[in-house]
């Protein structure tokens, strides 16, 4: 027969609960170092494509040092990551099924990164491809961070995560556009088409950084409005108006692509410094947090031993009564916890009860963040049917989403999610026409 189970106990419960919660702490620790390390990698790789950009869009007589330059800081963050990587195989980090997909997928576009590198400097391929290829393989380590962002179960971090997730897709979105709009002015041509992309790009940005503001705390976001007051920033805004009201096919002053790479380069240097600053304060918050579930954690232990020390006034009543030495005095009757001098049991209700609080507030706090993130996937997918069952470009297909959202004053996300709900031959009639 196999041997009875250990009989659960309260202080057992109590101190595994607090336990699990420290583990969870110290293990989003960890995640924050990977988030660092993926958030290098994407910085290299933006720049890597920012100058090969310029490298093919003028046949290869600028920005090959530059391009030398990014290549080099993007194969040590590489290599930083993926010892990162093989760290999050180990039990204690708990990986699951999708995230161990999502590593698997970036290393997947890394291996592919040599052959497009050879593929640029025999220049083979055009600007444009070259911007579509790389932002393709910087999307898995986006994703992997938003694997991370929504897989995070914790209050104050997860608020963190979520400002952190939006302001990455901001600052990748300013990459792209530093990508194209370096294609159009060092081809001293203006395409419609890219036209457009830059003029989505910098919507991207716009939503992005709305959501960073909502869940980043004031300093951040007093420090990000005073950025958009710099020389800097007004220089980038003076360029922007100068290819949205180009003509297409307007010719352009190919010499304004120094200065353009140079004016997107610090805006997202200055994004980049508001990631590793949320980062910090990712890490500073899973740092108090893992004090306080330990200082909690002692706690717990000092009160339960108490508890075993010293028993409460019922049970040395029980005892008095049937022990044969004495003359019973009056019946024990039956326990009440809160009567009890020292008010041991007492104080292990109050216990059960804030972490019961404690995790109600937590349950609120994520449900926020997770709505946030839910919101973003459905409008993901949304676009990603317009675009293959329409044949929509990602641009189109959000401005249609949007346009439709202000047409029937409906909020983004129910248009989105009806979209999902039609069926395929709803689809039928726009194709044809």
């Amino acid at each position: 027969m196999p041997e009875p189970a250990e009989e659960l106990s309260v202080s057992q419960l109590v101190l595994q609960a607090k336990q699990l919660e420290i583990d969870a702490v110290r293990q989003l620790a960890d995640r924050a170092e990977l988030v660092d390390a993926i958030g290098h990698l994407i910085h290299g790789l933006q720049r890597e494509r920012g100058a090969t950009s310029i490298f093919l869009a003028s046949g290869g007589q600028r920005f090959a040092d530059v391009r030398e330059q990014a290549m080099a800081e993007a194969d040590e963050a590489d290599r930083q990551l993926r010892r990162l990587l093989a760290l999050q195989l180990q039990p204690a980090q708990g990986p699951t099924a999708p995230m161990l997909s999502l590593i698997a997928w970036v290393l997947l576009g890394l291996q592919s990164l040599p052959a497009l590198r050879a593929q640029v400097q025999r220049q083979q391929m055009e600007a444009a491809d070259s911007v579509a290829a790389y932002s393709r393989l910087i999307a898995g380590p986006v994703e992997l961070i938003f694997h991370i962002a929504d897989a995070a179960r914790l209050p104050g971090a997860s608020r963190l995560l979520v400002a952190l997730l939006h302001l990455v897709q901001a600052n990748e979105a300013a990459g792209q556009e530093r990508a194209l709009g370096a294609v159009l002015f060092a081809s001293g041509r203006c395409a419609e088409a890219l036209q457009q992309r830059v003029m989505h790009l910098i919507d991207a940005q716009d939503r992005s950084l709305q959501v960073f503001a909502d869940f980043a705390d004031e300093a951040l976001r007093a420090d990000w409005e005073a950025q958009q007051l710099t020389p800097d920033a007004a220089r980038l805004e003076r360029l922007r108006r100068m290819l949205s009201t180009a003509r297409p096919e307007a010719p352009l002053d190919s010499r304004h692509s120094q200065a353009w790479f140079d004016a997107c380069s610090a805006r997202i240097d200055s994004l980049w410094q508001r990631v590793l600053a949320v980062i910090g304060q990712l890490r500073a918050e899973c740092e108090a947090q893992r004090l306080r579930a330990e200082q909690a954690l002692q706690d717990s232990e000092g009160l339960l031993q108490g508890l075993r020390s010293h028993p409460p006034q019922h049970a040395d009543a029980v005892a008095r009564f049937f022990d044969s030495r004495h003359r019973p005095e009056a019946a024990p009757g039956l326990p009440d916890a809160t009567l009890t001098p020292a008010g041991e049991s007492h104080a292990l209700m109050e216990l059960l009860q804030a972490q019961a609080a404690r995790l109600a507030a937590m349950e609120a706090e994520l449900d926020t963040a997770r709505r946030t993130l839910h919101e973003r996937k459905v409008i993901e997918r949304a676009k990603g049917v317009l675009m293959s069952r329409m044949g929509m470009t990602e641009e189109a297909a959000f401005r249609a989403l949007q346009k439709t959202s202000m047409d029937q004053n409906r909020r983004l996300l129910d248009v989105a999610e009806a979209t999902l709900s039609l069926p395929d031959f709803a689809f039928a009639p726009a194709r044809a026409t």
